[in-house]
């Protein structure tokens, strides 16, 4: 199958666009650049530099290169940012979105895939978090997602367009050639990798008087490999109608939990200092994957946080300063 990937020169993007490639799949990567990295892009696949500002630079893509699918990974993600300009992901997350579908369907494109988050859950009522829980955006980013889920629902009916939605929780980890590369970095697992890397001096913990275990938030970790391979899965099932999923490996670890695993894993000590809390962080926020693993057979294939970290510890030590243009 041929797909365009949008945003398939970030870290998520990058990944599921090689495994579609080891997979067999053609892919067109369409990227502005903005916060991925050209060297991020699989050899094997085509690289188109455009902007889903532009409706032109859609249209023309979609007219040369003719796919058959869309996995749209391109989008503002920051939660913390979204809070202080929330036109920035109220008006571009949904514009961009918005010319990305029109194209498509007036192209011809009857499969989409949407790259959606565990933001859409900001206070759960039930633990793990599966597919029925109440959607209650946690920021403004969670609330663009969710009205692109929805207007995704209105064009199945409407215009007959096939789609998946994937809710995932905390990407992580990294393929041998791959890896999580962002300026700034925000990402809780690439943050202590610098610190055990001699970049930073040490880790700041946001809160210890949570009602966890040791204090500290828990999270579900999984591994980007696991997402990618739950994208090509869900694909290749859009001719059963569409589907909506939430992606994790349904465990929970602390913050303490990771600085310790990795400080197992680099044999750095990791210094940590502990500060107050950030306003709007749960206590605890872990994934139900029960409804993809029983409808797709999807498994997790690196579940263990040790493993996770181990690929992405490899991957920071041959990339120290990530990708370099």
């Amino acid at each position: 199958m041929k797909v365009l990937v949008t945003g398939g020169a970030g870290y998520i993007g990058s990944i599921t666009v090689e495994q579609l490639i080891l997979a067999g799949d053609q892919v067109v990567v369409f990227d502005n650049l903005y916060q991925g990295h050209r060297s991020a892009v699989h050899p094997e696949a085509t690289f188109v530099q455009g902007d889903l500002k532009d409706r032109t630079a859609i249209d023309a893509a979609l007219s040369a290169h003719r796919p058959e699918a869309i996995m749209h990974f391109a989008s503002h993600t920051l939660v913390g940012e979204s809070m202080q300009k929330p036109f920035l992901y109220l008006a571009d997350n949904l514009t961009n979105g918005l010319n990305l579908l029109q194209s498509a369907l007036e192209h011809g494109v009857k499969r989409f895939l949407l790259s959606s988050t565990a933001n859409l859950f900001d206070q759960p009522e039930r633990m793990p978090i599966d597919e029925t829980e109440r959607i209650v955006p946690g920021s403004p980013y969670g609330e663009s997602k969710y009205i692109l889920e929805r207007l995704l629902a209105w064009l199945d009916r409407t215009q007959g367009l096939r789609y998946a939605c994937l809710r995932y929780f905390n990407a992580c980890g990294a393929s041998a050639e791959r890896g999580e590369h962002h300026d700034p970095e925000t990402h809780i697992i690439p943050l202590i990798l610098q610190v055990a890397l001699g970049q930073r001096q040490e880790f700041t913990i946001f809160g210890d008087d949570y009602p966890t275990p040791d204090g500290t938030c828990v999270r579900d970790y999984v591994h980007v490999i696991d997402l990618a391979e739950a994208h090509i899965l869900a694909l290749h099932a859009l001719e059963k109608g569409s589907r909506t999923y939430n992606l994790g490996n349904g465990l929970g670890f602390s913050v303490r939990d990771v600085v310790e695993k990795a400080r197992t894993v680099t044999g750095h000590p990791i210094p940590t200092r502990i500060v107050a809390r950030r306003p709007g962080d749960p206590a605890v926020l872990v994934a139900s994957s029960a409804k993809i693993r029983s409808e797709l057979g999807w498994e997790p294939r690196y579940p263990d946080l040790q493993t996770i970290l181990e690929t992405a510890w490899q991957w920071h030590l041959s990339h120290p300063h990530g990708y370099t243009e």
